[in-house]
């Protein structure tokens, strides 16, 4: 399994995009996203997804010039589509925008539709906590459908994420609560197919509605399908994750199929705070630092994680010993270098 330093990935994939024709400062925005990812231990979302991103750019579903346009401006309403877009370039700009609002009114809510895979939804909550801001997000994904919702006998949702950041003052990092509505994100069974390896026990279904553990059921015919965490719980978050962060931003829920395509839209609402221009905003912070704390001492081996702590950690040990990447998926980034196609104008 090849080990790399973080700064050759960045390079590594920045080369690949550009070689393709995608702008340079674009091409290391995509690219510092997939690498913090994986930094973070969520290589689901990381450097593994460019061969899908350059397939959806061939194929015509990923617009790599594209930039967030703005379809409502009311002041702390703010909507934008993403035009099918690189989702670390329009979501980076969708937040920004929400920030700058919600510094001026105390709270923004920010729609943004069908854009482009938008990677880790925990590092827009990053971008919001960094500006001081509480932040809830919720997304949906319109791609092949892979969860089946509760009580169903076909899959018909996304992995849906949700989201919640909230400043940590106390603390070098943020709390960070992200996390897709099916048991496990989607790409973890790639992940796990190529390695050769199983998942664990209640994570997907075979064909016949089985339980099961080959993450085959969820990459080759005739497929399975990803459990919703929670039973109940789970798939209905997701359902209300498709309908807030799609319907009503104007994006696609999973009712339209993208079953053969190889782009990856996601829609998402966001809803940014100023926590200062609340009630609690003179002991905010005092009871934030206090409330963690007092969860951690339910036990006095500091072994509690709380949102974001597994994160921090993982990010200390990959900048030091490199990012691991799967034989079969370092492959198939390798044949990036050797096959470019050129985008057509």
């Amino acid at each position: 399994m090849p080990t790399f330093q973080h700064s050759f990935l960045r390079g590594f994939l920045t080369a690949r995009l550009t070689d393709i024709k995608v702008d340079a400062h674009v091409a290391a925005v995509v690219a510092d996203n997939l690498v913090e990812s994986c930094l973070k231990g969520h290589d689901s979302h990381g450097v593994t997804m460019l061969p899908r991103y350059i397939a959806a750019i061939n194929e015509g579903g990923l617009d790599p010039h594209a930039e967030a346009r703005v379809i409502l401006d009311a002041g702390a309403l703010l909507s934008f589509n993403g035009g099918g877009g690189f989702g670390q370039v329009v979501g980076r700009q969708a937040m920004a925008a929400g920030i700058a609002r919600a510094a001026q009114y105390g709270v923004a809510v920010v729609g943004m539709a069908d854009a482009h895979h938008l990677g880790r939804i925990g590092a827009w909550a990053e971008q919001a906590a960094a500006a001081g801001l509480v932040s809830i997000h919720f997304a949906n994904v319109n791609s092949r459908s892979p969860v089946m919702p509760w009580q169903g006998r076909e899959p018909r949702l996304g992995t849906n994420p949700f989201c919640v950041g909230i400043p940590a003052a106390h603390q070098d990092h943020p709390l960070i609560l992200d996390f897709a509505t099916s048991i496990i994100a989607g790409n973890k069974a790639r992940l796990a197919w190529n390695a050769g390896q199983e998942l664990a026990p209640g994570c997907v279904v075979n064909d016949q509605g089985q339980p099961a553990v080959d993450p085959r059921w969820l990459m080759t015919e005739p497929f399975g399908a990803l459990l919703p965490f929670g039973q109940h719980k789970g798939s209905g978050l997701s359902v209300v994750c498709s309908l807030l962060g799609a319907a009503l931003t104007g994006g696609m829920t999973e009712r339209h199929d993208n079953r053969d395509k190889q782009r990856i839209l996601n829609s998402m609402l966001s809803i940014l705070i100023d926590p200062a221009k609340l009630g609690g905003a003179s002991n905010y912070p005092q009871e934030i630092a206090g409330m963690m704390a007092w969860v951690r001492s339910s036990r006095d081996d500091a072994a509690v994680l709380l949102p974001g702590d597994a994160e921090h950690e993982k990010y200390q040990q990959r900048l030091a010993a490199g990012i691991y990447i799967d034989d079969v998926s370092w492959r198939q980034l390798a044949a990036l270098e050797n096959s470019p196609r050129a985008l057509k104008a």
